[in-house]
């Protein structure tokens, strides 16, 4: 029993020893209809980077109603996956580089959270008054599912199709998770078996 519990600990210090990098937080959604009528779909994923302090966003969208207006990140819902906030992330009101007057399409862009100019002011105003206040606000926020990427379009001003996200692990997660069960399954067969 004591080589079970031996080779658990040896195999925890292991995982543990792992190289650090910086640990990227994936988030998905689906684009889906904001307003009665709206028509739009689509997809969104992002990572965001704590080293880098960036946010890589890829989003994809088609058969909107109408040509895309506007575009930008809100925050803070009172309630996760529901309701409506104040524009968090935009740049002059806009997400830097968003298409304007197409029904479908794609965006990608790399944007960096250090810079003041990338947020509403009364978003950073409303998270400390600083930039790091801000960035750590609208991060918690897409993770816990108070902040939305919204889509506006000509004929929904207000906003066609938005898409709140989730977490999803990283691969490399998958595999410490599975490798740490492994050592631990192993080490029961084993206390069976003595």
């Amino acid at each position: 029993m004591t080589h079970s519990l031996s080779l658990v600990a040896f195999g925890t210090a292991v995982l543990m020893a792992a190289p650090a990098q910086a640990q990227l937080t994936n988030f998905q959604g689906t684009f889906a209809a904001e307003a009665d009528g709206a028509t739009g779909s689509g997809t969104l994923d992002m990572v965001y980077d704590p080293v880098g302090h960036t946010l890589n966003i890829n989003a994809t969208w088609a058969g909107l109603s109408g040509n895309t207006s506007n575009a930008h990140i809100h925050c803070c819902t009172a309630s996760p996956n529901t309701g409506t906030a104040s524009v968090a992330l935009a740049q002059a009101g806009l997400l830097p580089g968003f298409p304007l007057g197409i029904q479908s399409g794609s965006y990608s862009r790399l944007i960096n959270l250090n810079q003041a100019d990338q947020y509403n002011a009364s978003f950073i105003t409303g998270s400390g008054g600083t930039v790091a206040g801000a960035e750590e606000r609208l991060i918690n926020n897409l993770a816990s599912g108070n902040a939305y990427f919204n889509i506006h379009t000509s004929t929904f001003g207000g906003g066609e199709i938005r898409a709140f996200v989730t977490v999803v692990p990283e691969p490399e997660t998958y595999a410490l998770m599975l490798a740490g069960l492994g050592i631990v399954g192993w080490a029961a067969q084993r206390r069976r078996q003595a």
